[in-house]
């Protein structure tokens, strides 16, 4: 399968769009146990600003427990997660979020009783009708923001193909019509790297298709950061540059697809039996 290359414009400092980029985001010595069960030990690595990274490892590596140290559902045991020289280490997942940092989950969450639309509304922080006061006191600050908010939402529809379904009931949607609704979501909050937790998994292959384009067109026109889970070897050969592999909660390799498909300690860690699949 041959891999999208994201496009980047040069660099308003003048750096090329080839030239390396520096990490947007890094994780140092993070370490998460769980009474004796040690879930990710010492565990580092950094994100490139503007890359498609992917993280894969077997079934219990410890790539959900990163996520979820990264996002701030957890807290480590010891280690930093460093966003453009910040330290969010400690701080909670709203905190994370208002910083750029945004995640998905493999299961969605969306609010099934509202609309695709409402969902999307819901997500900018700070709108002022959230304080009674302000309806009474402000209504036409208050409306003026609503539209605002409404515009963008529709925008963001209308840029993932969703505009069709703005009025339909989110717990209606398929699973995948839901995992696009949660990149939408991430999409409000104008994010700087977005974290997707197995964005195939449940997903028929049309609509995998349109989600794998959707992230290349963000990334390309939108300078966004990816950081993917995904247990879809063709799919993340194809679309990820670089690919680090978890194993036993620690960084096992990383590199171009090319190189850790043949790296023999991910074969015997991961890809064992799945030679078609890497090869493919």
């Amino acid at each position: 399968m041959e891999r999208m290359t994201p496009k980047h414009v040069d660099d308003p400092t003048g750096i090329p769009a080839d030239a390396p980029r520096p990490a947007l985001l890094r994780v140092e010595g993070l370490t998460k146990s769980f009474g004796g069960l040690q879930a990710v030990n010492h565990c580092s690595f950094d994100v490139r600003a503007g890359s498609i990274t992917a993280l894969i490892g077997p079934n219990g590596a410890g790539k959900t427990t990163v996520f979820s140290l990264i996002s701030g559902f957890l807290r480590p045991d010891r280690g930093r997660v460093v966003l453009d020289g910040e330290d969010l280490t400690g701080l909670l997942p709203h905190q994370v979020f208002r910083r750029g940092l945004c995640r998905t989950f493999q299961i969605p969450r969306e609010h099934g009783s509202m609309t695709v639309l409402e969902n999307l509304m819901l997500v900018p922080p700070d709108q002022l009708g959230e304080r009674f006061w302000n309806p009474l006191l402000r209504p036409r600050a208050v409306r003026a923001q609503e539209r605002a908010i409404r515009e963008k939402a529709l925008e963001v529809l209308d840029l993932l193909t969703l505009s069709h379904l703005r009025d339909e009931y989110a717990a209606n949607l398929s699973g995948g019509q839901k995992k696009l609704l949660e990149l939408a979501r991430t999409l409000m909050a104008d994010p700087r790297i977005v974290l997707l937790d197995e964005p195939a998994a449940g997903v028929n292959p049309s609509l995998m298709a349109r989600i794998r384009e959707k992230i290349v067109q963000l990334n390309a026109e939108r300078g966004i950061t990816f950081l993917l889970i995904e247990h879809d070897i063709p799919l993340v050969m194809g679309l990820c540059d670089p690919v680090i592999v978890l194993n036993q909660g620690t960084k096992l390799a990383e590199g171009p697809p090319a190189i850790v498909r043949g790296d023999p300690r991910v074969l015997e860690a991961y890809l064992g039996g799945q030679h078609g699949a890497v090869d493919g």
